[in-house]
C-alpha cells in the first residue's frame, strides 16, 4: 500500500490527459444525441455513455488538481449547438456507441499496463469494467433490434491439422489459401469501422464551416471507400458476405451541431484508431498479399492523419500534449 504521495509518472499524465480531452468531447456529442434520440431503449444506452464520459471527466479534474496539473482546455458548451436539427438516426447512435466503445477499450487496456499509482490503475481498471457493461448493453440491444450484423460463419474443424507447405504464406501470384478466421475478422471489423467512418465523415462534411477542412473530409470519406473495397475483394473473393453501410443514416441537413474544432478532432481520433487496428491485422495476417495491403493502407491513412494534424494546427484548434522538458532550450 502506498503510504507516501508519489509523482505522476509520464504515461500516467499522458493516459489522463488524453482521457480527459476525448470524454470532453464525447460528453458534447452524447448531450447533442441525448437531445434527439426518439427511442426510449437507445435513449437509455446514450444516458450511460453520457455518465460515464462525466465520470471520467471529474476524475481525471480531481486529480490534477491535486497534483497541481493544467486542466486541459478539452470541448466545452461551446462546441455543440443543441438546438440544430438531427444530424443522424437513432441507429446510427446505437452503432456509434458501439464503435467508441471499442476503441476505448484498446485505449484503456493500452495505458493501464503502464500506470503504477494505485489510484490510477483503479481509474482506469473502472474505465476498462464499466465501458465493457456499456459495449455488452448496446451489442444486446442492436442484436435485439436486428441492426447488428454478425461477422461470417466458416464451418468447424472436425480434427487438427498441421501447415506443412509455404503456400500458407503466399498470395501475390498462383493459387491461394483460404483465409483464417483471424484474418476474415480483422477483414470484417475494418470494413466496418470504414463504414461508420464514412458515415461520419459524410454527415460532417455536411454541415462543416471551413472549406478547408470540408474538402479534408470529402478526401476521407474517398480513401474510405476505396479501402473498404480493397476489404471486400477479399471476402468476396472467398465467397463470404460483406457489411453494409451506414450512410442511410445521415439526415440531409446543413447546420451544424457541433464545432469544426469537436468534428476534426473526432474524425482524427478514429484516423489514428484505423491505423491501430490496421497495426493489430497486420501482425495476424500470414497472406502476404493481405498484409502488404495493410501496409500500403496503413501508409495512406497515416499521411491523412497528418495533415488532419496540420489542420488542427493551423487552425490554433491543437492543445500541446504533455511533454518532457526541452533541457537544451533552456540551456541556452
Amino acid at each position: 500500500m502506498e503510504t507516501h504521495h508519489i509523482r505522476l509518472t509520464s504515461s500516467e499524465v499522458g493516459g489522463l490527459w488524453a482521457n480527459y480531452i476525448a470524454d470532453s468531447m464525447f460528453i458534447c456529442v452524447y448531450k447533442y444525441y441525448l437531445a434527439k434520440v426518439e427511442d426510449e431503449e437507445i435513449k437509455q444506452i446514450i444516458e450511460h455513455a453520457l455518465d460515464l464520459a462525466q465520470q471520467h471527466v471529474q476524475v481525471v479534474t480531481k486529480i490534477f488538481n491535486e497534483e497541481g496539473h493544467a486542466i486541459p482546455l478539452g470541448f466545452t458548451e461551446n462546441d455543440v449547438h443543441m438546438d440544430a436539427p438531427r444530424l443522424f438516426s437513432d441507429e446510427y447512435f446505437l452503432s456509434f456507441t458501439k464503435h467508441m466503445t471499442k476503441g476505448a477499450l484498446v485505449t484503456y487496456s493500452t495505458i493501464l499496463p503502464h500506470a503504477f499509482r494505485n489510484d490510477i490503475r483503479k481509474h482506469f481498471m473502472s474505465c476498462i469494467s464499466s465501458t465493457m457493461e456499456l459495449f455488452n448493453e448496446t451489442t444486446d440491444l442492436l442484436l435485439s433490434k436486428g441492426l447488428e450484423v454478425r461477422s461470417p460463419y466458416i464451418p468447424y474443424l472436425q480434427e487438427v491439422d498441421m501447415v506443412e507447405k509455404q503456400q500458407f504464406l503466399a498470395g501475390w501470384w498462383g493459387k491461394q489459401r483460404p483465409l483464417t478466421a483471424i484474418e476474415i475478422t480483422h477483414l470484417y471489423s475494418n470494413i466496418q469501422t470504414n463504414h461508420m467512418g464514412t458515415a461520419v465523415i459524410t454527415g460532417f462534411g455536411q454541415v462543416v464551416k471551413n472549406d478547408d477542412i470540408r474538402d479534408y473530409f470529402r478526401r476521407g470519406k474517398e480513401i474510405a471507400k476505396k479501402q473498404i473495397q480493397v476489404f471486400s475483394k477479399y471476402l468476396h473473393d472467398n465467397d463470404l458476405p460483406v457489411p453494409v453501410t451506414w450512410d442511410a443514416e445521415v439526415q440531409d441537413i446543413t447546420e451544424p451541431p457541433f464545432s469544426d474544432k469537436l468534428m476534426l478532432y473526432m474524425v482524427s481520433m478514429m484516423t489514428a484508431a484505423g491505423m491501430g487496428n490496421y497495426g493489430t491485422a497486420l501482425s495476424a495476417s500470414p497472406r502476404r498479399d493481405l498484409s502488404a495491403d495493410y501496409v500500403r493502407l496503413q501508409g495512406e491513412i497515416g499521411l491523412y492523419g497528418e495533415d488532419g494534424l496540420n489542420l488542427q494546427i493551423k487552425h490554433a484548434w491543437m492543445e500541446r500534449p504533455p511533454h518532457a522538458t526541452d533541457r537544451n532550450q533552456l540551456m541556452k
